[in-house]
């Protein structure tokens, strides 16, 4: 019942605030993004998140998190830097992307970060030779059925091939400590994670026999988010399984941790958007916004994501066609939303979007992303 008024009152200030800052603007919720680090830690109590940076980097986010005890999963140099100018210790980053330029081993060995994942002899290679004595992680293919965004597409060995692999780290020097994976993002088929769950538990038996003590599970990302008020609140429905499996599975000397991006951010944003101009086109009203799938709405493209569109005009609802504000035919938002007649100088916008839009947005057309604003 509190969130529903914070969030009322929040939908109730975006007036305000964009006659303040102007638009095309995107609002963080402290409120917010703090509740859903305590949701997280709620429904999955044994494990501990690593923030995936790359959902949304803004600094006053980083330092919230940072602040709130959450570690964080970085895949570059800059997030790297990001994380630690947040307040973050080296000791809480994991360098979880398996296929890292030589560069930026070195840098992260140079500012003491030391636990990194892998999939492949190659990635085993350059870790060994330019940060020796790394914690590494081996990271598997793993079912991504349902999954908004398939990552095993591109990433993961084969698990046959997991336990040769930390055994290999173990020969160049490495520490190998355990198993990483991710079931793909925005994950609604918890049966995903069951699956991978077996699969490591196979893997970490085997290894123990061959006298590799792994004590480390990477359960990744792909915790997924209600973007419509008509959605099922699929994380809360699969976390009551996922515990049992855990703890069946894996026992008190293990350490769980994982990597949610839009788990924690994604609820915590809106982007506040003008209508700029407005036509008729094939008998439907076009509406032109200052924002577009080149600015915060670029997950329609690089998240294959769906926003729930609102404004602020009563009145009945007809089909409508949203646009963006360049000069590129792709940039049409929607072909079939469902709004009021807006006028120029309208308000529209979006909740729950607070990944993989800010983080991915350009100043194509030399138009600039979104000003982002913290409110509490």
């Amino acid at each position: 019942m509190a969130t529903r008024v914070y969030l009322r009152r929040l939908s109730q200030s975006l007036p305000r605030l964009a006659r303040r800052h102007g638009t095309p603007l995107f609002v963080i919720s402290k409120t917010l993004l703090l509740e859903q680090v305590a949701r997280f830690r709620r429904l999955l109590p044994r494990v501990q998140p690593f923030y995936a940076i790359k959902a949304n980097p803004h600094p006053s986010i980083l330092k919230l998190l940072a602040d709130a005890g959450v570690n964080f999963d970085v895949a570059s140099v800059p997030e790297i830097e990001w994380a630690l100018a947040a307040g973050a210790t080296p000791d809480r980053l994991i360098f979880a992307n398996t296929t890292k330029r030589i560069d930026a081993i070195r840098a992260a060995r140079a500012r003491r970060v030391g636990l990194m994942t892998f999939d492949s002899e190659y990635e085993l290679d350059k870790i060994a030779r330019h940060a020796p004595g790394s914690t590494v992680l081996v990271r598997i293919k793993v079912p991504n059925v349902g999954s908004l965004v398939e990552l095993s597409l591109k990433f993961g060995a084969e698990p046959a091939d997991a336990v040769p692999l930390l055994i290999k780290a173990k020969k160049l020097g490495l520490e190998p400590r355990g198993v990483s994976f991710h079931v793909g993002s925005q994950c609604t088929h918890g049966s995903n994670y069951l699956e991978a769950f077996e699969l490591t538990k196979i893997i970490v038996s085997d290894a123990r026999l061959k006298q590799l003590p792994l004590d480390i599970i990477d359960i990744g990302g792909g915790f997924p988010i209600r973007h419509f008020d008509s959605d099922e609140d699929w994380f809360a429905q699969m976390a009551p399984a996922l515990n049992l499996e855990i703890d069946r599975l894996f026992d008190s000397s293990f350490t769980l941790i994982a990597e949610p991006g839009r788990a924690l951010v994604g609820p915590a944003c809106f982007l506040v958007m003008s209508v700029i101009g407005k036509s008729l086109r094939g008998n439907k009203h076009w509406y032109y916004l200052d924002d577009g799938v080149y600015g915060c709405l670029s997950g329609i493209i690089f998240d294959h994501c769906k926003y729930d569109y609102r404004t602020f005009r009563k009145g009945p609802t007809r089909l409508t066609t949203p646009a963006g504000p360049t000069c590129d035919s792709l940039d049409i938002i929607s072909t079939s939303e469902e709004l009021p007649e807006l006028a120029i100088g309208d308000l529209v916008y979006a909740p729950n979007i607070g990944a993989y839009s800010l983080a991915s947005a350009t100043s194509f057309n030399g138009i600039p992303p979104a000003k982002a604003v913290l409110v509490p």
